[in-house]
């Protein structure tokens, strides 16, 4: 990105100054580095969503912040219903409510090193990945509806999970106002075998070593020391997810015209939020959220299982688990005043403070924990969130590192077999049944994860607490 269509306003914080049809000025939390690493689409995207109609305050983009559909990935959108907000199902994504979720084992990594291939070899053969994709759960039309209405709390009615999980997932692991009335057939039938499986692309399970920590007190209230092995799971709503995504983006596009809706790109196809169409699209979209949560939570227990046979006794107890792939209803106060907004996080998770009251107990003193991806052979990081930040951006920070390269562009760069040979030679086991989805997902096909995470730091985003090694990996 040329950083001369940028104001500088420090190290970290660049404005792309409001003109023409703005509405608000755009915002890129990253530095300069990161920034130059960013394509210019990604500057034509943060300007056209401050073109939406009720946007507030600014358009954001977060430090690994890429191009994307409509939204940039990274991209994040408040908007008041009041002053005519809209929501878009492209400010949302395909995947709704992918997320992270990381498990504590309670074991040192170098006990877990002593089983690492046979506990890959397990983790592979019970939990389905790749594209299409289908499990041992299948959901008829009943179960369906239980599933889109009850998220992480109807898995755990079924016996996939413990009690005290819910406490540590994103809105008790179930959102208000979901309606599974407004999800199509087609896409129930998507997903009615889809259950407890990671889908393919950057989705993953993976086995961790936490290799450095940050901020001793916090990680300590989190539960986590250095040499500790954790598991994190990203994964979303699959087939269900990306049909809602489709249909309703349809939809918005032909409906624009009859609201006065102009739109400087198809992709950012929305309508008004207290209009029919938005209010339906609100509704399943919640539906999808609850999906996602439900499904990390079987993965969950598919996990738990495996290692009651490998390592019986790890703990498995659930450190987070959180989204960035939605658009949630959140009060925020500016300027003194308390609003009630619709928040758009594209590739972007929450990140609250201390003392926020959709916080657990056993959190509220630390913040909100902000789970980084990384790919296979990258570090991940654990962050949480700050009251800085809660005044910046809605409480939102990164979610991964953010490629550097298309996934076409990896696959003439790498062969699959030579990036698990690669990471082989490191002590990182690789299990997937696609050698281009390996490719695909290459280590060098991301930036700096590492870079994003201080630059998030250094903005006032999130606070660092550890980064995560990876020892095997289950590649979607």
């Amino acid at each position: 990105m040329d950083l001369g269509k940028l104001k500088r306003v420090s190290e970290v914080e660049f404005h792309i100054e409001r003109r023409r049809d703005m509405r608000v000025p755009g915002v890129i939390y990253a530095d300069q580095a990161l920034i130059e690493g960013m394509d210019d689409k990604v500057y034509e995207q943060i300007r056209n969503v401050a073109m939406l109609p009720g946007i507030v305050d600014a358009s954001y983009a977060m430090p690994d912040a890429h191009w994307g559909y409509g939204f940039p990935i990274g991209g994040v959108a408040a908007f008041d219903p009041e002053q005519g907000g809209v929501v878009s199902a492209g400010g949302v994504g395909f995947d709704i409510s992918c997320g992270v979720r990381c498990l504590l084992t309670g074991l040192a990594a170098t006990r877990v090193e002593q089983v690492k291939q046979r506990l890959a070899d397990q983790l592979f053969a019970r939990i389905p990945t790749g594209v299409g994709s289908t499990g041992s759960i299948h959901l008829d039309d009943r179960e369906m509806t239980a599933m889109l209405a009850g998220g992480a709390r109807w898995a755990l009615e079924r016996g996939w999970g413990r009690p005290e999980d819910l406490g540590r997932v994103e809105e008790g692991g179930c959102i208000a106002g979901a309606d599974p009335r407004q999800v199509s057939a087609r896409a129930r039938e998507r997903q009615r075998d889809q259950m407890g499986t990671l889908g393919s692309g950057n989705h993953y399970l993976e086995v961790q070593r936490v290799a450095e920590v940050f901020d001793a007190r916090v990680a300590a209230a989190l539960g986590l020391a250095r040499g500790d092995a954790v598991v994190s799971i990203h994964c979303g709503s699959r087939g269900l997810g990306h049909q809602i995504g489709t249909e309703f983006l349809r939809a918005m596009v032909r409906q624009a015209p009859r609201h006065g809706i102009h739109l400087p790109d198809r992709e950012l196809a929305c309508a008004p939020l207290t209009s029919s169409l938005g209010q339906r699209y609100l509704g399943a979209m919640g539906a999808g959220i609850n999906c996602a949560l439900a499904n990390r939570q079987i993965i969950t227990h598919l996990v738990r299982q495996v290692f009651e046979h490998v390592l019986p006794d790890a703990s498995l107890d659930l450190l987070y688990d959180v989204s960035h792939n939605t658009c949630k209803l959140e009060r925020h106060t500016r300027g003194g005043q308390t609003r009630e907004l619709f928040v758009h996080r594209k590739g972007a998770t929450r990140a609250f403070g201390p003392g926020h009251p959709s916080l657990p107990d056993a959190l509220c003193h630390v913040g909100q924990p902000v789970l980084i991806g990384g790919t296979m052979g990258t570090a991940s990081f654990i962050l949480v969130g700050t009251e800085q930040g809660m005044g910046m951006a809605f409480g939102s920070a990164c979610h991964g590192a953010g490629r550097a390269m298309s996934r076409r562009q990896a696959t003439k760069r790498w062969r699959g077999r030579e990036v698990v040979d690669e990471l082989a030679a490191r002590g990182i086991l690789i299990k997937s049944h696609s050698s281009r989805g390996v490719a695909e997902e290459a280590p060098g096909a991301y930036k700096d994860v590492a870079a994003v995470a201080a630059a998030a730091e250094r903005a006032g985003l999130a606070r660092r607490v550890a980064r995560l090694e990876p020892m095997l990996c289950i590649k979607g």
